[in-house]
């Protein structure tokens, strides 16, 4: 079944699901923590940005997305230009998702192919024949950073924005990986190509040094239209996902890659090492 054209002048989204955002409905990604720093969710039909550098769990992440939205009944489909099928399959399973029988109860569908494919239009493009058969309301392409090879440099922007706008004049949220080629020690930008003006949330991965070890750290760095957490949070790869903890709140300068302890932390440790001499001395 053909899936409805939005009108004219009007929101995809708000079209093909009259009345849900005015209702306030988010798209949760079904990481707890991540929702919370999102105040619920991503807003109906927005494209967000994943950003961060190889090894960071952008995949995962995207995938746990997508997981976690067909568990809410939410259909999803995951483009890749780099990763073979067999391999997408194994990594899911790893975490517990089983992405084989999702596609056979058509709630998934795996896309791998070229970017210049993707770069097509027209009613038999690759996506419009998956966007027919199982509707979804969430996609990622991983990853947007491949588009370059194909494009010069001028038309980036206007290939991205021409891929962003045919998702959401079809009501899907979608989720665009881009690879950063920052890494610890270096001060964090998302794009080299300006890109972050066409998106509507963007996320940052980044690694962090900390006393000899490396984390990493999760950031909200932009959501449109609405509030947003906007400290750096601590993040895992385990073995069932994505599992965001506390905020790095005893540490400053995490994004330009010179952290060092807060002033309040610093001088709460100063302050506890003085009375702890001051005590010994008097005893």
């Amino acid at each position: 079944m053909t899936a409805p054209r939005p009108k004219a002048g009007a929101s995809g989204f708000d079209q093909l699901f009259p009345g849900e955002t005015e209702k306030g409905l988010r798209v949760k990604t079904g990481i707890v923590e991540l929702d919370e720093m999102l105040r619920g969710g991503f807003m109906p039909g927005d494209a967000v940005m994943l950003a961060g550098s190889a090894g960071m769990g952008k995949t995962t992440l995207a995938l746990e997305y997508l997981v976690n939205g067909v568990s809410m009944g939410e259909p999803g489909i995951y483009v890749t230009f780099e990763e073979l099928p067999d391999q997408i399959y194994r990594d899911a399973k790893n975490f517990g998702w089983d992405l084989r029988r999702l596609e056979e109860e058509d709630r998934f569908r795996l896309i791998c192919t070229s970017p210049s494919l993707i770069l097509e239009s027209g009613e038999d493009s690759l996506l419009d024949d998956a966007l027919r058969d199982i509707q979804p309301r969430r996609l990622v392409i991983d990853s947007l950073s491949h588009l370059e090879l194909f494009v010069k440099n001028d038309d980036m922007r206007m290939e991205a924005y021409r891929v962003i706008r045919y998702l959401k004049t079809r009501g899907v949220s979608s989720m665009l990986l881009w690879e950063s080629t920052q890494i610890s020690g270096g001060s964090f930008s998302v794009t080299d190509v300006g890109l972050s003006f066409l998106v509507d949330c963007i996320i940052a991965l980044k690694p962090v040094e900390i006393e000899s070890s490396m984390r990493k750290a999760l950031v909200v760095l932009k959501m449109r239209g609405s509030n947003h957490d906007k400290r750096l949070r601590e993040y895992d790869i385990t073995s069932h996902g994505i599992e965001v903890s506390a905020p790095f709140t005893n540490y400053e300068g995490l994004m330009t890659g010179s952290p060092r302890r807060s002033v309040t932390e610093e001088a709460a440790n100063n302050w506890a090492m003085a009375f702890a001499k001051n005590k010994q001395k008097h005893s």
